[in-house]
């Protein structure tokens, strides 16, 4: 594909993978507001239309992670080969994490009904199964996205592919979040501000989602050609 092509092509992704994201996220928090185990699945049972979609939408989710990887290295591969490879396989690797999590939101469903008669289940492993399987996950695929989002928005940086105070912005929303996610994965960094560190790197998908989709990117600057001149 041409540079154009995947400019576009990323632009729409972004914008995309951010709505279905949202929407995902919507639904299983609908799905699962209530307090207590058996609460959680009681309503689980109760709004199986809403997991369904959500199951869907995760699907979006984990191949838009993948065709957004695909275009940027694309757009990037030409400012250095092996950087862009990385974030690659970085964007690859939070696609398949996330994809885990599709077999667990079947499972809850699973449960769920379970409990209601299609396959009974005594209370006790129920209470049991439905703890482990509501027990919050760390944020390890977003860790990846943080890392490859990092040296995506480096490139575009190095490349002057798109203006510098949009790609400096990725490149520090990027690395906040790469640095406070381990942080949190490891229980040293907790509470609201674990939510508000997201605030840069969704402005900045937005905006540069926006910009890839309109305006595309330029021929990347080499440096190396310019000091030869």
């Amino acid at each position: 594909m041409t540079r154009t092509t995947n400019a576009r092509l990323a632009g729409f992704t972004y914008l995309f993978y951010m709505g279905v994201g949202i929407s995902n996220e919507v639904l299983m928090g609908r799905a699962k507001g209530a307090e207590g185990v058996a609460a959680k699945l009681a309503r689980i049972a109760e709004h199986t239309t809403e997991v369904r979609t959500a199951t869907v939408l995760a699907v979006l989710e984990c191949l838009s992670a993948l065709v957004l990887g695909v275009a940027l290295y694309g757009i990037t591969r030409e400012v250095d080969h092996e950087l862009a490879l990385l974030a690659l396989v970085c964007r690859a690797a939070e696609g398949i994490i996330n994809s885990v999590n599709i077999t667990g939101n079947l499972a809850l469903l699973w449960l769920a009904q379970a409990r209601n008669g299609v396959g009974v289940l005594d209370a006790a492993t129920t209470q049991t199964l439905g703890t482990f399987l509501l027990i919050p996950g760390g944020p390890i695929a977003a860790i990846f996205f943080a890392v490859g989002s990092t040296l995506f928005s480096y490139l575009l940086l190095r490349g002057r592919m798109v203006p510098a105070w949009l790609a400096g912005w990725g490149v520090v929303a990027s690395v906040l979040l790469a640095v406070g996610l381990p942080l949190q994965v490891a229980g040293f960094f907790t509470g609201p501000l674990t939510g508000y560190q997201w605030v840069p790197v969704i402005g900045f998908t937005l905006v540069l989602g926006v910009w890839l989709l309109v305006k595309g990117v330029v021929a990347p600057t080499r440096p190396e050609r310019l000091v030869a001149t």
